[in-house]
């Protein structure tokens, strides 16, 4: 089944970097939606048909995690899988997320570290090799080894 995913983060740069990860990933992608903080965010998931959400912590607006407090107080999405995908370093605040069932994935990070982790969360058994031919992972090595 191809998943409808979420990424939110304030840096149109890193939505796009992710994005393309996704894509060279063989992760099996259906809709792929945006939002540059957690108000869009929530809009989008209310809106649209999400399976996964990657989100970063420090936006404007609403931050990931008040994001991620509010997907959870919500009988609809209490169980949508999230992965923070962040610079965060606070042991409190990461203690804080892991306790609100998102997995933390460190920026920058290897493309098969985000690969990894979404057939993880979202129990995607197909999921672990890339569908990506030898000049996509190329092209994507060149752009940056980690994101």
């Amino acid at each position: 089944m191809a998943l409808n995913v979420l990424v939110v983060d304030d840096s149109a740069v890193m939505r796009a970097m992710i994005v393309r990860t996704l894509k060279l990933s063989g992760v099996p992608l259906a809709e792929i939606h945006q939002a540059g903080n957690g108000e869009e965010g929530l809009r989008v998931v209310r809106d649209e048909w999400v399976d996964l959400v990657l989100l970063d912590v420090n936006m404007p607006v609403m931050n990931g995690e008040e994001m991620l407090t509010a997907l959870r107080a919500e009988e609809a999405t209490r169980a949508l899988p999230v992965i923070v995908v962040s610079t965060e370093s606070s042991d409190t605040r990461l203690a804080r997320l892991t306790a609100l069932d998102a997995r933390i994935v460190h920026k920058p990070f290897p493309p098969e570290t985000l690969r990894a982790m979404i057939a993880e969360v979202t129990g995607h058994s197909g999921i672990g090799g890339s569908h990506a031919d030898e000049h996509d992972v190329a092209a994507l090595a060149s752009d940056s080894a980690d994101f």
